[in-house]
């Protein structure tokens, strides 16, 4: 990330290098302009078998190569921690502590130090210390059982809404308010954002309307899990799909008009005894013509109409080209940073380093002076990016 650019711009984040959301949370910050130094291990990158050059989750950092097994690792860690505005981690409760960086003395070194740790179940809980991933964090809170379609069982939604809706963003949202914090106090503290946690949170207003009995635990049977026909997907005539969101009700009167459907013969909308034969109504509408033919038609109304895409024709939608939805970072294509300021706007994206490219420059930034770098090398306790494999 271009320096000075960014409204996070002269923050100090070390991020050790892990899977999934505590990535996600560090790139969300480089992108908005952090200095982020993301510490891999000594034999390669973060384990999970992805080409550095690919591993989008690492971009706009600086990468360092550091055995914190070894007495001088840890204590060259120690001191660019001495000098950051915050640390992140993705481990287990409990690693981080027998490493030899417990947030209490990491906090007695630096008191102002904010330490985002990215958990599944959060640091304390009987599950804490369990093995789990995105499809079990979801699975605790409800989210889950409520996405698929009618008798059909729960269907994961990727690992969008329990490792980077849940884990990364609300990682990344607790290391910022922290860090505004900190400024006016001069204390830092422990950001403990836990997956099960930011996913039972997404789905705040979801409780709101099952309260008011707006919302069934049924699945593809609500408004907004595939139940309601003017809420829905709908294949066309090629196989392609397109979406229809017509839940006001000027929306929906739209969309009735531009599909040449009488309103009187579908019926009323609000009652959901009607709904399947509504849907067979619709399903017959659309399969009538292509999804383009679709998009031409409806893209620029009000009936709340979008293709489906895949993620290979994303970035050629016309909407998506013209606000730069998409970047191209050394050949690969991949989402921009979001949001944008009208200020203080984020710099050009960097490609994803490899790890241990800038082991002497960031130590020497951190003021380790070309002896003391030398010795580290010679001793094993950092690595280049050719070193160590």
């Amino acid at each position: 990330m271009s320096s000075g650019k960014g409204p996070l711009s002269g923050v100090r984040i070390i991020e050790l290098a892990g899977l999934g959301p505590a990535p996600f949370g560090a790139m969300l910050l480089a992108d908005m302009g952090a200095e982020v130094i993301r510490i891999d291990r000594m034999g390669g990158g973060s384990g999970i078998g992805v080409d550095p050059k690919f591993d989008v989750l690492a971009r706009n950092r600086k990468n360092v190569r550091l055995d914190l097994k070894h007495p001088d690792g840890k204590q060259a860690l120690m001191r660019m921690i001495e000098q950051a505005d915050g640390l992140i981690e993705g481990f287990r409760p409990g690693v981080l502590e027998r490493l030899g960086f417990a947030p209490d003395d990491l906090l007695a070194r630096n008191p102002r130090l904010v330490i985002g740790r990215m958990t599944g179940w959060g640091q304390d809980g009987p599950l804490a210390l369990t093995a789990g991933h995105d499809i079990n964090y979801i699975a605790l809170t409800g989210a889950l059982f409520s996405i698929g379609s009618k008798n059909g069982p729960p269907v994961p939604p990727l690992n969008l809404v329990g490792d980077f809706g849940g884990g990364g963003l609300i990682l990344a949202f607790g290391m910022v308010c922290a860090l505004l914090e900190a400024r006016g106090s001069g204390r830092g503290q422990v950001v403990d954002a836990a997956m099960v946690d930011g996913a039972a949170l997404l789905m705040a207003g979801v409780h709101g309307m099952l309260a008011q009995g707006m919302f069934q635990e049924k699945r593809g049977e609500t408004i907004l899990n595939g139940g309601a026909p003017f809420y829905a997907v709908y294949e066309c005539a090629d196989g392609e799909y397109v979406t229809i969101g017509s839940l006001e009700p000027q929306f929906f009167a739209e969309l009735m008009a531009r599909l040449e459907i009488d309103a009187e013969v579908f019926g009323n909308r609000n009652d959901p005894r009607l709904w399947p034969e509504q849907r067979v109504i619709m399903e017959n509408v659309f399969k009538s013509r292509t999804r383009d033919e679709w998009t031409t038609l409806l893209q620029d109304t009000d009936v709340c109409f979008a293709p489906v895409l895949r993620m290979t024709e994303a970035p050629s939608h016309p909407h998506n080209k013209d606000r730069g939805v998409y970047v191209d970072i050394g050949g690969v294509s991949q989402p921009a940073p979001a949001p944008r300021f009208s200020r203080t706007q984020a710099g050009t994206c960097e490609a994803p380093a490899m790890p241990g490219a800038h082991t002497d420059e960031v130590l020497a930034n951190y003021g380790f002076a070309a002896e003391e770098i030398e010795h580290l090398h010679a001793g094993n306790a950092i690595a280049g990016p050719e070193e160590g494999k």
